[in-house]
């Protein structure tokens, strides 16, 4: 603790540590002195110190929504990490799901792939943005517009030019990615340049596409375009069940503020928490007590009543 926040300089004299002085990154800081498990995270405008835990519950039609698998993680470990987790303890418990709703953090292109793959689940979910400006203006060709030739190694853009350059490469988050590059000579001349490149510098003339390899670009594209299916959002608003869940066993378990110090014991608390849940559930179910639908805003009512003339 003292060494993550103090050194001594070349002059013997203590001193308070900043970024440039080598703070450990959040996954290796020690967030409290009581607690030496617990670490400090951020999503979005939320921050906090402690654990992050994952719930997966059923959400078959005429049954009780019970919990299957919980875990409880440091704060700093990300959502996906914990899909193949929860893949593995479901299929050891022989609960493995055929489609499994799980918000964007759980799911990426080599999740979608893996957890069919292996699992034999489709991951539903939507999934992240292509973030580059043909795909966010929706003037120009993405990656998707690009026809791929996987076994010949080759690209093919919507003009009908083939790329000349096809090379597996490894990207800045280790992922397994293909750089795809096409000819100036093909590029230049083209119709249909604007919707390609802007740039006006001599080496950006070209277009280039990376994709990810290993059919995660395919699992990412088949999930994309089932994203523009009419009944995607019906269908996706099962999820919406598990935010109840969330929201139940903070109110009634306090799973947000444990008595405990420790990894271990968090998730004992917590495996507790979702044990009482399924209780209160099945015996809800038997005594025929229906699911409470989502609650409808004071704000939303006064402006579902018909107006006067």
């Amino acid at each position: 603790m003292w060494l993550q926040n103090f050194f001594r300089d070349p002059g013997d004299n203590v001193r308070w540590r900043t970024a440039e002085e080598g703070i450990p990154p959040s996954r290796n800081f020690l967030g409290s002195p009581i607690d030496p498990d617990c670490r400090y995270a951020r999503k979005f405008t939320t921050s906090w110190v402690g654990y992050r835990v994952h719930l997966t519950e059923t959400c078959d039609d005429g049954a009780p929504s019970v919990l299957t698998d919980l875990r409880t993680a440091p704060a700093t470990v990300a959502d996906g990490e914990a899909t193949p987790l929860i893949h593995q303890a479901l299929e050891e418990k022989g609960l493995l799901p055929e489609t499994q709703f799980v918000d964007t953090g759980y799911l990426d292109a080599e999740l979608l792939f893996e957890s069919k793959e292996r699992y034999g689940v489709d991951l539903y979910g939507p999934t992240r943005p292509d973030r580059k400006w043909q795909a966010k203006e929706g003037t120009g060709f993405e990656a998707a517009a690009f026809s791929l030739d996987w076994e010949d190694g080759v690209a093919t853009c919507p003009e009908g030019k083939k790329s000349i350059s096809w090379s597996p490469a490894i990207d800045n988050r280790h992922n397994r990615v293909v750089k795809i590059k096409f000819s100036s000579t093909d590029c230049m001349p083209c119709p249909s340049r604007e919707k390609c490149i802007r740039s006006t510098r001599r080496w950006k003339r070209r277009r280039s596409v990376t994709v990810r390899a290993d059919g995660h670009q395919q699992a990412l594209q088949a999930a994309r375009s089932r994203e523009k299916e009419p009944g995607f959002a019906a269908a996706y608003a099962r999820r919406a069940g598990v935010e109840g869940t969330i929201s139940r066993a903070v109110r009634a378990c306090g799973v947000r503020r444990s008595k405990y110090v420790g990894l271990e014991k968090t998730q004992l608390h917590h495996l507790l928490s979702a044990a009482a849940l399924n209780f209160l559930r099945v015996g809800e179910w038997l005594s025929g007590v229906e699911k409470p639908k989502t609650r409808c805003s004071p704000f939303a009512r006064l402006m579902a009543q018909p107006t006067a003339a």
